[in-house]
């Protein structure tokens, strides 16, 4: 089974704003963003499942490379809690300060951990793994859920996760091989 994991495209929101799990919309460059991302999927007589988080940025996205669209809350991105949509410099730094130091474990107030977003994702692809579906997949979701993945296929440590490039509409090709997964492409570490 090849699986395509694509981060979506560009969300319309000034720089400097912390947002995880708000739903927001996408720079009027989508089209010309999925037309990139559409040709790094190879265009085949084999359909393809698309799984997506249910958030605009991601749903948008997945309802252009295909219907139907199976979404799944597990694809979202971190939940920010209190500082959805807050600037990262008027966060507290009384609160903001513990969670920089151990990002994977601390939880944001009132929102969760880097933990939480990896256990609920490697949770959606233990499924995909435990699965008789041998049938190509699509997966379009966010940069932390696919920082958790790549680095669990990756042997790297959650805290090492963000040494892993990843950029607006990348894609990212993995191979379901018996009961694991095999990363297919190159990955740039930072």
């Amino acid at each position: 089974m090849e699986i395509y994991i694509i981060r979506h495209t560009t969300p319309d929101i000034e720089k400097g704003i912390c947002y995880g799990q708000t739903d927001l919309n996408l720079k009027d460059t989508f089209l010309d963003e999925f037309n990139a991302v559409k040709k790094q999927i190879p265009n085949s007589k084999t359909s393809y499942i698309i799984k997506s988080s249910p958030l605009k940025r991601c749903a948008l996205l997945a309802n252009y490379l295909g219907t139907p669209v199976l979404f799944d809350d597990r694809l979202k991105e971190l939940d920010f809690g209190d500082w959805e949509m807050q600037r990262w410099n008027h966060i507290p730094e009384e609160n903001l300060n513990p969670w920089m130091k151990d990002f994977v474990n601390v939880r944001v107030p009132n929102g969760e951990s880097y933990t939480d977003l990896a256990s609920r994702v490697y949770n959606f692809f233990e499924d995909i793994i435990n699965s008789d579906n041998k049938q190509n997949l699509i997966i379009v979701t966010h940069a932390g859920p696919i920082r958790a993945l790549l680095a669990s296929v990756m042997g790297l440590p959650l805290e090492k996760s963000f040494d892993i490039k990843i950029q607006y509409g990348d894609v990212f090709h993995l191979e379901k091989i018996g009961n694991s997964l095999k990363l297919i492409s190159e990955i740039e570490l930072i």
